[in-house]
């Protein structure tokens, strides 16, 4: 039991000084900052996706001592990552389309002949998905 309130007492310890850091981070740069667990839980993707995006370069977060903070354009950096990622790209397209990105920012700037392609792709995959639920479907037909 006495075990049980020195770690809660240890835990609240650690989030009341995570608090202060991050205030004190926020003050300085006058800007929202978010934690990788914040970004993680609002965008529902795990940490070491997070972590993964930062080894690949495709987030910079400032640091804190061990913590993660992250700025309001990292996080909208990270929305234009998790779409690109939904619209089927990959980490090095998104890294291209992010750069361009960079200089007018507000979206991913995907090129005609890049959206063509990419429909192009996805409508085969579709078919190749399409054709094994029809496959599974007669196997599961003869199995009764």
């Amino acid at each position: 039991m006495l075990r049980d309130i020195n770690k809660s007492s240890a835990l609240a310890a650690k989030t009341a000084s995570l608090r202060a850091t991050r205030k004190a981070a926020a003050a300085e740069a006058d800007e929202t900052l978010f934690t990788i667990g914040d970004l993680a839980r609002e965008f529902g993707v795990t940490l070491r996706t997070l972590r993964f995006y930062e080894d690949r370069g495709l987030i910079s977060p400032r640091r804190s001592g061990m913590t993660r903070l992250y700025n309001e354009k990292a996080r909208d950096r990270l929305a234009l990552i998790l779409k690109g990622k939904h619209l089927g790209f990959t980490l090095t397209e998104i890294r291209a389309m992010l750069d361009a990105e960079d200089k007018d920012a507000g979206e991913l700037k995907l090129g005609r002949d890049q959206v063509a392609e990419q429909i192009a792709h996805l409508e085969r995959q579709k078919a190749e998905i399409e054709q094994a639920i029809n496959e599974l479907r007669a196997t599961l037909a003869r199995l009764g």
